[in-house]
């Protein structure tokens, strides 16, 4: 149950917005590098909360809420900077030499403030009305709660401060650990399996065990049920019928990143249209509820906290308003080119697949930052299934049988549109982790909204000029002109290539259409597991532990079953719910050590132009740093989760 304030606290400032405001301008920058350099980025709502109470701490009447509002600002900004994952392919298939400021601008501005508009109903129906986990908005939660608790000298709060302390110590120090080379970041083997390869890898990452323990048994079974599937089912059938020369390793992933993730791919799309049809009536309840509210608002009664979202008219409002600038950036890129003749048609045409496609999207979003949270929720995989979607709208209103400037054209007019429907993406899938933070701490629903929005302009005013100083310094992997040191950009090369194979004609469709016909397959031993009254199996959650490397899913799924086996052992203290919520703080702690290590690591990283800044052994070291740091790491472990037990017993 939330938290809610018995009197007014301080919550939307200036002095709030001006602190979240710098942190975006540092977060974004470090992630839109970070992500190009190795197609990675890194949580922000965490680590923005953090250092929100550390400089707010200052201030004599700072309140939880006026730091909950300073995350916010800085955790949307920093997720819109996912949208170099699209627009870099622009560059790369030479319809841009940079990156135009106003328009990258606009593509990003646009795409996040109608994720922030459609986040809004979502908000009753996945938030308030669901038992989704939501990890990183609880974390997010607890760590602004033992800021408060600390401050008013709680003595509860004090013992976990001290569990979160220790436990973000221990995660930061072996994350560096791992950039020192001292001990290995993935600890992995790779072996022939019959005629195929395949293999057993896990990242040595305490902020992925920290989510594992937060989703829960079911979504850890379900992620752990697609890594089996996809990696040890799948993944030898594949190979062995692809025979590839080179060591199992360098075969299995080739094969992993050709077939199995559009196998992925298409079971998270079949999920994803069963997750829009089985949460489309609290939906549609959360829109009528909105409507109930604005009326009673315009009545004048007096609303319970939880009802004082933004106005529903206004939100319809600002999202129809949207459309127009959304026109005019469709229009600036077909204007004199080939597409010009059919302008009317093709801008149309988008405006609608944005608004229904971007609905959709948010929806299925938001309820995967719910299920897994937003770190790990695979964006990318939606991207994938939004620039087919785009291209396939392309296809059927000019066929494939285009000159190559026209094709050249609609492939850069795919990512436009992809890149619009991708912003929704990101920021669907980081608001409603945001807003259950809010429901959590007692935040009023709308002022954390226009908070959103205001990040989204931070984040989409920053973006631009820090894509371009890259792009000149060092360029993008496969775009004209690129030099040795061009950074690689995977996504983005990815999903342009995605609308080149569409447009072309030459997608691997038999893997999408097998994991189509797996994920239905999966709905229905779901649904008899559910009438069984036995664990149930998100099919959503199956699709990313098939798509994910298996060294994201193989933590977090370990996670999960630690933290099965702690919540029973809490379960039979003296005090279990006080327990349980140190159990909480153990994780939160995990992945706040290593999320605030992240944010100083991509500085190094951008300071140095170096990979590895930090290495101080070679690659002869590598394997006492597999065996040492898999040793380590799970002697770490061990030990903070019998801290935190003792900690509870008393």
């Amino acid at each position: 149950m939330a938290d809610i304030p018995t009197r007014p606290m301080t919550e939307l400032t200036l002095r709030g917005i001006a602190l979240g405001g710098v942190i975006t301008l540092l977060f974004t920058a470090a992630n839109v590098y970070l992500g190009l350099k190795i197609g990675l980025t890194f949580a922000t709502s965490i680590p923005a909360a953090v250092i929100s109470m550390a400089v707010l701490r200052l201030v004599k009447d700072a309140t939880i809420l006026e730091n909950n509002i300073v995350q916010t600002i800085a955790s949307a900004a920093g997720t819109l900077a996912a949208i170099i994952f699209v627009l870099p392919g622009l560059v790369m298939i030479g319809w841009w030499q940079g990156f135009p400021y106003w328009t990258t601008a606009g593509i990003t501005a646009t795409g996040g403030i109608l994720g922030v508009m459609f986040s809004v109903p979502l908000r009753r129906a996945l938030v308030i009305d669901t038992d989704l986990p939501y990890p990183e908005g609880r974390a997010a939660a607890e760590v602004l709660r033992l800021g408060a608790g600390s401050r008013d000298g709680a003595a509860e709060s004090a013992r976990g401060l001290s569990i979160l302390v220790w436990n973000a110590l221990a995660s930061a120090g072996f994350a560096l650990l791992t950039q020192m080379k001292l001990a290995v970041a993935e600890a992995s083997v790779w072996f022939r399996a019959g005629a195929g390869a395949t293999g057993i890898s896990g990242g040595l990452s305490f902020a992925l065990f920290g989510v594992g323990h937060l989703v829960g048994i079911s979504v850890g079974a379900a992620m752990g049920l697609g890594m089996i599937l996809g990696w040890w089912i799948l993944l030898p059938l594949l190979t062995a019928a692809k025979p590839m020369p080179g060591g199992a390793e360098t075969w299995a992933n080739a094969v992993f990143r050709a077939d199995v993730r559009f196998f992925g791919a298409g079971v998270i799309g079949v999920a994803a249209v069963w997750t829009l049809v089985t949460i489309a009536r609290p939906v549609l309840g959360g829109i009528t509820s909105a409507l109930a509210a604005s009326r009673a608002r315009g009545a004048g009664e007096v609303l319970g906290l939880q009802e004082r979202d933004l106005p529903i008219l206004a939100v319809a409002g600002v999202s129809v308003v949207m459309l127009a600038p959304i026109a005019w950036l469709l229009w600036s890129v077909i204007a004199g080119g080939p597409l010009a003749p059919a302008a009317l048609p093709l801008i149309g045409g988008a405006l609608i697949f944005i608004i229904v496609i971007g609905l959709m999207i948010a929806a299925v979003c938001g309820y995967m930052a719910g299920l897994i949270g937003a770190s790990n929720s695979p964006v990318s995989g939606i991207g994938i299934l939004s620039v087919i979607a785009a291209s396939l709208m392309l296809v059927a209103l000019f066929g494939r049988a285009t000159p190559p400037a026209t094709t050249q054209a609609l492939v850069a007019y795919a990512l436009i549109v992809t890149g619009i429907v991708f912003g929704v993406a990101t920021i669907s899938n980081d608001n409603l982790q945001d807003l259950k933070t809010g429901q959590l701490v007692g935040a009023t629903p709308w002022k954390q909204q226009v908070a959103l929005v205001i990040g989204v302009v931070f984040g989409s005013l920053t973006v631009p000029p820090v894509l371009d100083l890259l792009n000149t310094t060092f360029g993008f992997a496969g775009a004209p002109g690129a030099g040795a040191n061009a950074l690689a950009a995977p996504q983005a090369g990815l999903i342009s290539a995605l609308a080149k194979g569409v447009l072309g004609g030459d997608l691997n469709w038999a893997m999408i259409e097998w994991g189509i016909a797996a994920g239905a397959v999966l709905i229905l031993l779901d649904a008899a597991m559910a009438r069984a009254k036995r664990l149930r199996l998100p099919t959503l959650a199956v699709g990313i532990g098939i798509y994910l490397p298996m060294s994201v899913i193989l933590p977090t799924v370990l996670g999960a079953i630690a933290g099965r086996f702690y919540d029973r052992w809490a379960a039979g203290t003296r005090d279990p719910q006080s327990a349980h919520r140190f159990g909480v703080l153990t994780a939160t702690g995990l992945i706040v050590g290593e999320s605030l290590w992240g944010v100083g690591f991509a500085g190094i990283v951008a300071v140095s132009g170096s990979d590895s800044p930090l290495a101080v052994v070679g690659d002869g070291f590598a394997t006492p740093a597999l065996i040492g740091g898999t040793v380590l790491f799970f002697a770490l472990i061990a030990l903070l989760y019998r801290r935190t037990m003792a900690t509870a017993r008393r």
